[in-house]
Protein backbone atom coordinates (compact mmCIF):
# COMPACT_ATOMS: atom_id res chain seq x y z
CA UNK A 1 0.00 0.00 0.00
CA UNK A 2 0.93 3.48 -0.60
CA UNK A 3 2.46 5.25 2.20
CA UNK A 4 3.29 8.71 3.58
CA UNK A 5 6.79 10.40 2.21
CA UNK A 6 8.49 13.54 3.03
CA UNK A 7 11.74 15.12 2.78
CA UNK A 8 11.56 15.77 6.49
CA UNK A 9 11.73 12.07 7.33
CA UNK A 10 14.14 11.21 4.51
CA UNK A 11 12.13 10.50 1.73
CA UNK A 12 13.04 12.99 -1.27
CA UNK A 13 9.81 12.49 -3.26
CA UNK A 14 7.87 15.60 -2.20
CA UNK A 15 9.06 18.68 0.31
CA UNK A 16 7.11 18.78 3.24
CA UNK A 17 5.97 22.49 2.92
CA UNK A 18 4.64 21.02 -0.40
CA UNK A 19 2.72 18.22 1.16
CA UNK A 20 1.31 20.64 4.01
CA UNK A 21 0.40 23.58 1.19
CA UNK A 22 -1.10 20.79 -1.23
CA UNK A 23 -3.29 19.38 2.22
CA UNK A 24 -4.41 23.05 3.28
CA UNK A 25 -5.41 23.16 -0.37
CA UNK A 26 -7.39 19.76 -0.21
CA UNK A 27 -8.85 21.38 2.86
CA UNK A 28 -10.46 24.46 1.91
CA UNK A 29 -11.85 22.99 -1.50
CA UNK A 30 -13.56 20.60 1.25
CA UNK A 31 -15.31 24.05 3.25
CA UNK A 32 -15.32 25.43 0.05
CA UNK A 33 -17.81 22.85 -1.23
CA UNK A 34 -19.75 22.66 2.17
CA UNK A 35 -17.88 19.24 3.68
CA UNK A 36 -16.00 20.95 6.37
CA UNK A 37 -14.61 18.01 8.28
CA UNK A 38 -14.13 19.61 11.42
CA UNK A 39 -17.64 20.84 11.65
CA UNK A 40 -19.36 17.11 12.12
CA UNK A 41 -16.99 14.89 13.52
CA UNK A 42 -19.65 12.13 15.39
CA UNK A 43 -19.63 9.03 14.23
CA UNK A 44 -21.78 6.14 16.27
CA UNK A 45 -19.14 3.21 15.83
CA UNK A 46 -20.20 -0.39 17.18
CA UNK A 47 -16.63 -2.12 17.07
CA UNK A 48 -12.84 -1.69 16.29
CA UNK A 49 -10.29 -3.96 14.49
CA UNK A 50 -9.10 -6.10 17.55
CA UNK A 51 -12.80 -7.70 18.42
CA UNK A 52 -14.00 -8.34 14.39
CA UNK A 53 -10.52 -9.88 13.93
CA UNK A 54 -10.55 -12.16 16.93
CA UNK A 55 -14.00 -12.70 16.28
CA UNK A 56 -14.12 -13.42 12.42
CA UNK A 57 -16.68 -16.49 13.05
CA UNK A 58 -19.47 -14.19 14.65
CA UNK A 59 -19.11 -11.33 12.11
CA UNK A 60 -18.62 -12.50 8.77
CA UNK A 61 -20.58 -10.80 6.18
CA UNK A 62 -21.86 -8.85 8.70
CA UNK A 63 -22.52 -5.39 9.29
CA UNK A 64 -20.26 -3.12 11.10
CA UNK A 65 -18.98 0.48 11.79
CA UNK A 66 -15.67 1.19 12.57
CA UNK A 67 -13.58 4.65 12.70
CA UNK A 68 -10.26 5.36 12.71
CA UNK A 69 -6.89 6.94 10.63
CA UNK A 70 -6.25 5.93 7.27
CA UNK A 71 -2.45 4.34 7.59
CA UNK A 72 -2.12 2.82 4.28
CA UNK A 73 -3.62 2.58 0.74
CA UNK A 74 -3.72 1.02 -2.20
CA UNK A 75 -5.81 3.75 -4.78
CA UNK A 76 -7.35 1.28 -8.12
CA UNK A 77 -9.55 2.92 -10.35
CA UNK A 78 -12.85 0.98 -9.59
CA UNK A 79 -11.68 -0.17 -6.08
CA UNK A 80 -9.25 0.47 -3.59
CA UNK A 81 -8.01 -0.70 -0.50
CA UNK A 82 -7.26 0.86 2.60
CA UNK A 83 -4.95 0.40 5.64
CA UNK A 84 -7.13 1.71 9.34
CA UNK A 85 -5.80 2.00 12.53
CA UNK A 86 -8.11 2.56 15.65
CA UNK A 87 -7.24 1.97 19.39
CA UNK A 88 -7.04 -1.85 19.15
CA UNK A 89 -5.38 -2.50 16.14
CA UNK A 90 -5.28 -2.60 12.45
CA UNK A 91 -7.74 -3.72 9.88
CA UNK A 92 -7.92 -3.65 6.16
CA UNK A 93 -10.54 -1.83 4.37
CA UNK A 94 -11.98 -2.65 0.63
CA UNK A 95 -13.94 0.39 -0.79
CA UNK A 96 -15.38 0.15 -3.96
CA UNK A 97 -16.66 2.99 -6.70
CA UNK A 98 -20.20 1.12 -6.88
CA UNK A 99 -20.56 0.98 -3.32
CA UNK A 100 -19.84 4.01 -1.58
CA UNK A 101 -20.98 5.85 -4.69
CA UNK A 102 -19.13 7.56 -7.77
CA UNK A 103 -18.71 11.23 -5.79
CA UNK A 104 -18.14 9.76 -2.42
CA UNK A 105 -15.55 7.37 -4.44
CA UNK A 106 -14.11 10.83 -6.42
CA UNK A 107 -13.52 12.37 -3.08
CA UNK A 108 -12.14 9.57 -1.24
CA UNK A 109 -9.19 9.16 -3.51
CA UNK A 110 -8.39 12.48 -2.90
CA UNK A 111 -8.09 11.72 1.15
CA UNK A 112 -4.71 11.60 2.72
CA UNK A 113 -2.87 8.93 4.79
CA UNK A 114 -3.39 10.39 8.11
CA UNK A 115 -7.19 11.52 7.59
CA UNK A 116 -9.91 9.76 10.18
CA UNK A 117 -12.96 8.46 8.39
CA UNK A 118 -16.03 6.26 9.86
CA UNK A 119 -16.72 3.30 7.41
CA UNK A 120 -20.08 1.26 7.83
CA UNK A 121 -19.45 -2.17 6.07
CA UNK A 122 -19.84 -5.88 5.53
CA UNK A 123 -16.57 -8.22 7.06
CA UNK A 124 -15.18 -10.48 4.99
CA UNK A 125 -12.01 -12.41 3.78
CA UNK A 126 -9.72 -11.70 0.74
CA UNK A 127 -8.39 -14.11 -1.32
CA UNK A 128 -5.35 -13.62 1.05
CA UNK A 129 -7.18 -14.83 3.54
CA UNK A 130 -7.30 -11.34 5.09
CA UNK A 131 -10.12 -9.92 7.66
CA UNK A 132 -11.30 -6.99 5.72
CA UNK A 133 -13.99 -4.91 6.02
CA UNK A 134 -15.70 -4.29 2.68
CA UNK A 135 -17.10 -0.04 2.55
CA UNK A 136 -20.73 0.15 1.76
CA UNK A 137 -20.57 3.76 3.35
CA UNK A 138 -17.10 5.88 3.84
CA UNK A 139 -17.13 9.03 5.84
CA UNK A 140 -14.27 11.75 6.03
CA UNK A 141 -14.62 13.05 10.03
CA UNK A 142 -11.02 14.96 10.16
CA UNK A 143 -8.37 16.16 7.72
CA UNK A 144 -4.87 15.61 8.68
CA UNK A 145 -3.18 18.83 8.16
CA UNK A 146 0.82 17.50 8.70
CA UNK A 147 2.27 13.88 6.95
CA UNK A 148 3.16 11.67 9.31
CA UNK A 149 6.50 10.17 9.38
CA UNK A 150 7.82 7.89 6.53
CA UNK A 151 6.58 4.09 6.74
CA UNK A 152 9.52 2.27 6.50
CA UNK A 153 11.51 4.23 8.64
CA UNK A 154 9.11 5.31 11.33
CA UNK A 155 9.39 7.58 13.89
CA UNK A 156 13.01 6.52 15.36
CA UNK A 157 14.51 9.78 16.10
CA UNK A 158 13.98 9.45 20.34
CA UNK A 159 14.05 12.81 20.77
CA UNK A 160 10.97 13.34 18.62
CA UNK A 161 9.30 10.77 19.72
CA UNK A 162 9.37 11.84 23.68
CA UNK A 163 8.68 15.65 22.53
CA UNK A 164 5.47 14.54 20.13
CA UNK A 165 4.01 11.45 21.75
CA UNK A 166 1.11 11.89 19.79
CA UNK A 167 3.24 10.96 16.99
CA UNK A 168 4.31 8.53 18.28
CA UNK A 169 1.64 6.44 19.54
CA UNK A 170 0.31 6.78 15.94
CA UNK A 171 3.14 5.17 14.36
CA UNK A 172 3.71 2.56 17.47
CA UNK A 173 1.90 0.48 18.63
CA UNK A 174 3.87 -0.61 21.32
CA UNK A 175 3.72 2.61 22.52
CA UNK A 176 -0.14 2.88 22.60
CA UNK A 177 -0.29 -1.10 24.37
CA UNK A 178 1.89 0.65 27.38
CA UNK A 179 -0.79 3.32 27.67
CA UNK A 180 -3.30 0.88 27.97
CA UNK A 181 -1.27 -1.43 30.27
CA UNK A 182 -0.24 1.19 32.36
CA UNK A 183 -3.97 2.12 32.67
CA UNK A 184 -4.99 -0.92 33.56
CA UNK A 185 -2.27 -1.38 36.24
CA UNK A 186 -3.86 1.85 37.81
CA UNK A 187 -6.95 0.74 37.74
CA UNK A 188 -5.90 -2.35 39.19
CA UNK A 189 -4.09 -1.28 41.89
CA UNK A 190 -6.53 1.47 43.10
CA UNK A 191 -8.99 -1.50 43.15
CA UNK A 192 -6.63 -3.59 44.90
CA UNK A 193 -5.75 -1.29 48.10
CA UNK A 194 -9.94 -0.27 47.95
CA UNK A 195 -10.51 -3.64 48.77
CA UNK A 196 -8.03 -3.48 51.85
CA UNK A 197 -10.00 -0.44 53.29
CA UNK A 198 -7.39 2.10 52.37
CA UNK A 199 -8.38 5.44 51.88
CA UNK A 200 -7.74 7.18 48.57
CA UNK A 201 -6.60 10.95 49.12
CA UNK A 202 -4.93 13.95 47.37
CA UNK A 203 -2.28 16.16 49.37
CA UNK A 204 -0.93 19.27 47.91
CA UNK A 205 1.10 19.87 44.99
CA UNK A 206 2.65 23.14 46.23
CA UNK A 207 4.45 23.70 49.77
CA UNK A 208 6.14 26.02 52.17
CA UNK A 209 8.78 23.52 52.62
CA UNK A 210 10.54 21.07 51.05
CA UNK A 211 10.79 17.48 52.65
CA UNK A 212 10.38 13.99 52.28
CA UNK A 213 13.02 13.51 49.62
CA UNK A 214 16.22 14.11 48.54
CA UNK A 215 15.94 15.81 45.85
CA UNK A 216 16.11 19.47 44.43
CA UNK A 217 12.56 20.88 43.91
CA UNK A 218 10.78 23.36 41.29
CA UNK A 219 10.26 26.75 42.98
CA UNK A 220 7.53 29.08 42.36
CA UNK A 221 6.29 32.25 44.12
CA UNK A 222 2.49 32.95 45.61
CA UNK A 223 1.39 36.15 44.73
CA UNK A 224 -0.80 36.69 47.28
CA UNK A 225 0.80 35.39 50.37
CA UNK A 226 4.16 36.77 49.05
CA UNK A 227 6.28 33.75 49.84
CA UNK A 228 8.43 31.09 47.61
CA UNK A 229 6.69 27.72 47.19
CA UNK A 230 7.81 24.50 46.31
CA UNK A 231 6.54 21.97 43.99
CA UNK A 232 6.54 18.51 45.78
CA UNK A 233 9.17 16.24 45.12
CA UNK A 234 6.99 13.59 47.17
CA UNK A 235 4.10 12.92 48.94
CA UNK A 236 4.90 11.21 52.43
CA UNK A 237 5.14 13.79 54.90
CA UNK A 238 1.49 14.15 54.51
CA UNK A 239 0.12 11.27 54.32
CA UNK A 240 2.17 10.35 57.13
CA UNK A 241 0.57 13.43 59.17
CA UNK A 242 -2.81 11.68 58.24
CA UNK A 243 -1.78 8.61 59.86
CA UNK A 244 -1.27 10.63 62.73
CA UNK A 245 -4.42 12.01 62.95
CA UNK A 246 -6.33 8.66 63.04
CA UNK A 247 -6.39 7.87 59.14
CA UNK A 248 -5.17 3.99 59.71
CA UNK A 249 -4.84 3.12 56.07
CA UNK A 250 -4.21 6.22 53.16
CA UNK A 251 -2.52 5.87 49.44
CA UNK A 252 -2.30 8.63 47.32
CA UNK A 253 -1.49 7.72 43.60
CA UNK A 254 0.44 11.60 42.61
CA UNK A 255 2.78 13.53 40.49
CA UNK A 256 5.91 14.02 41.72
CA UNK A 257 8.26 16.66 40.48
CA UNK A 258 12.16 16.89 41.00
CA UNK A 259 14.11 19.48 39.35
CA UNK A 260 16.98 16.90 38.32
CA UNK A 261 18.57 15.55 35.15
CA UNK A 262 16.76 13.99 32.52
CA UNK A 263 17.11 10.55 30.61
CA UNK A 264 14.88 8.43 28.95
CA UNK A 265 14.47 6.44 32.63
CA UNK A 266 14.18 9.53 34.48
CA UNK A 267 11.57 12.41 33.83
CA UNK A 268 11.68 15.47 36.07
CA UNK A 269 7.75 14.59 36.28
CA UNK A 270 6.47 11.23 36.95
CA UNK A 271 3.54 9.67 39.14
CA UNK A 272 4.10 7.53 42.02
CA UNK A 273 1.66 5.49 44.16
CA UNK A 274 2.74 5.72 48.37
CA UNK A 275 0.87 4.08 51.65
CA UNK A 276 1.01 4.02 54.49
CA UNK A 277 -0.86 1.33 57.38
CA UNK A 278 -0.76 2.09 61.18
CA UNK A 279 -0.36 -1.21 63.37
CA UNK A 280 1.98 -3.05 60.51
CA UNK A 281 5.46 -3.40 59.27
CA UNK A 282 7.82 -3.81 56.51
CA UNK A 283 6.30 -7.83 56.07
CA UNK A 284 3.08 -6.46 55.42
CA UNK A 285 4.03 -3.87 53.16
CA UNK A 286 6.12 -6.36 51.18
CA UNK A 287 2.78 -8.45 51.13
CA UNK A 288 0.97 -5.95 49.69
CA UNK A 289 3.59 -5.22 46.72
CA UNK A 290 3.56 -9.02 46.16
CA UNK A 291 -0.17 -8.94 45.74
CA UNK A 292 -0.41 -5.58 43.28
CA UNK A 293 2.43 -6.65 41.29
CA UNK A 294 1.42 -10.25 40.81
CA UNK A 295 -2.20 -10.14 40.83
CA UNK A 296 -1.86 -7.32 38.07
CA UNK A 297 0.06 -9.53 36.19
CA UNK A 298 -2.67 -12.25 36.27
CA UNK A 299 -5.07 -9.66 35.67
CA UNK A 300 -3.93 -7.87 32.56
CA UNK A 301 -1.90 -10.68 30.57
CA UNK A 302 -3.76 -13.71 31.94
CA UNK A 303 -0.96 -15.29 33.43
CA UNK A 304 2.03 -14.81 36.49
CA UNK A 305 4.52 -15.41 33.66
CA UNK A 306 5.79 -12.01 31.77
CA UNK A 307 8.42 -10.66 29.62
CA UNK A 308 10.78 -8.48 30.18
CA UNK A 309 13.86 -7.05 28.05
CA UNK A 310 14.06 -10.56 26.69
CA UNK A 311 13.67 -12.58 29.98
CA UNK A 312 11.39 -14.38 31.21
CA UNK A 313 9.93 -13.31 34.86
CA UNK A 314 7.84 -15.72 36.94
CA UNK A 315 5.36 -13.85 39.40
CA UNK A 316 3.76 -16.57 40.41
CA UNK A 317 2.69 -15.46 44.46
CA UNK A 318 5.41 -17.15 46.95
CA UNK A 319 7.99 -14.79 46.63
CA UNK A 320 11.30 -15.49 47.96
CA UNK A 321 12.31 -12.73 50.48
CA UNK A 322 15.59 -12.52 50.97
CA UNK A 323 17.66 -8.91 53.06
CA UNK A 324 19.72 -7.23 50.52
CA UNK A 325 23.08 -7.72 51.82
CA UNK A 326 22.10 -11.23 51.38
CA UNK A 327 20.88 -10.41 47.67
CA UNK A 328 24.57 -8.86 46.70
CA UNK A 329 26.34 -11.56 48.49
CA UNK A 330 24.50 -14.05 46.15
CA UNK A 331 24.48 -12.15 42.79
CA UNK A 332 27.42 -10.03 42.91
CA UNK A 333 29.68 -11.94 44.70
CA UNK A 334 29.94 -8.87 47.75
CA UNK A 335 29.18 -9.75 50.90
CA UNK A 336 28.55 -6.20 52.89
CA UNK A 337 27.71 -8.10 56.21
CA UNK A 338 31.67 -9.22 56.35
CA UNK A 339 32.71 -4.81 55.66
CA UNK A 340 32.23 -2.41 58.70
CA UNK A 341 33.96 0.00 56.96
CA UNK A 342 32.86 3.01 54.55
CA UNK A 343 35.88 3.31 52.38
CA UNK A 344 36.72 -0.57 52.36
CA UNK A 345 32.67 -0.80 51.20
CA UNK A 346 33.18 1.60 48.88
CA UNK A 347 36.18 -0.04 47.28
CA UNK A 348 34.27 -3.25 47.49
CA UNK A 349 31.54 -1.94 44.70
CA UNK A 350 34.40 -0.25 42.55
CA UNK A 351 36.03 -3.89 42.52
CA UNK A 352 33.10 -5.11 40.70
CA UNK A 353 32.43 -2.20 38.23
CA UNK A 354 29.46 -0.05 40.71
CA UNK A 355 30.56 3.19 40.70
CA UNK A 356 28.62 5.61 42.98
CA UNK A 357 26.32 8.77 41.76
CA UNK A 358 28.52 11.75 42.13
CA UNK A 359 26.14 13.35 44.75
CA UNK A 360 26.21 10.14 46.72
CA UNK A 361 27.86 10.11 50.18
CA UNK A 362 30.92 7.30 50.21
CA UNK A 363 29.34 5.12 52.59
CA UNK A 364 28.63 1.34 53.65
CA UNK A 365 24.99 1.73 53.11
CA UNK A 366 25.41 4.15 49.23
CA UNK A 367 27.93 1.38 48.26
CA UNK A 368 25.48 -1.42 49.15
CA UNK A 369 22.52 0.55 47.79
CA UNK A 370 24.83 0.85 44.27
CA UNK A 371 25.56 -2.82 44.06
Amino acid sequence: MEQNNNKKNGAPEQDFNEIVKIRREKLAALKESGNDPFVITKFDFDNDSKNIKDNFEDFENKTVKIAGRIVARRIMGKASFVGLSDTSGKIQLYVRRDDVGEDVYAAFKKWDIGDIVGVEGFVFKTQTGEISVHAQSIKLLSKSLLPLPEKFHGLTNNDLRFRQRYVDLIMNENVKRNFIIRSQFIKFMRKYLDDMNYIEVETPVLNTIVGGAAARPFVTHHNTLNIPMYMRIATELPLKRLIVGGMDRVYEIGRIFRNEGMDPKHNPEFTTVELYQAYADFHDMMDIAEGIISGAAKEIHGTYEVEWMGEKIDLTPGWRRLTMVDAVKEYAGVDFGAISDDEEAVKAAEAIGVELAETADRTWGNALYAC
